[in-house]
């Protein structure tokens, strides 16, 4: 398997993306969505395998005090052979020299994270579209 890294949004397939989230499954994300969001980012991976998407994260950043790293997944056809640990380490690495790197995690997910030097912020807070469903997930308190 060659896997093709590509950090531009030239010609990305935005139905084919929303459909990896979707396969992932992280949610039902549009693809217009996806094409304002990952066109505000200042990093973004895509991975390709024989043409097909089958990775993608990105990490929104000001240059100098905060990059967030977000959106990361990995289709059920290649998860379990390190691609989701690749993708992380590239945007963190695309993210050094940042004052702060914060990533946002599935509930369950946070060992992976922590694999990478990420900790639990004591002081993070979020104001959700949808509060009550983000409790109900465990989201928030």
């Amino acid at each position: 398997m060659t896997l093709e890294w590509r950090h531009s949004l030239d010609d990305v397939d935005w139905v084919e993306l929303s459909r990896l989230y979707q396969a992932a499954p992280l949610g039902n994300k549009q693809p217009d969505g996806l094409k304002l969001v990952f066109g505000n980012s200042m990093f973004r991976c895509l991975v390709l395998d024989e043409g097909r998407l089958v990775g993608a994260g990105r990490a929104m950043a000001d240059g100098l005090d905060c990059s967030y790293i977000c959106d990361v997944a990995v289709h059920p056809s290649h998860q379990g052979i390190g691609l989701g640990k690749q993708i992380v380490s590239r945007l963190v690495e695309l993210s050094r020299g940042h004052r702060k790197i914060i990533l946002y995690a599935v509930v369950g997910k946070e060992p992976f994270y922590e694999k990478f030097g990420f900790r639990r912020m004591k002081t993070a807070m979020a104001i959700f579209e949808n509060q009550s469903q983000a409790f109900e997930r465990g989201l928030v308190e």
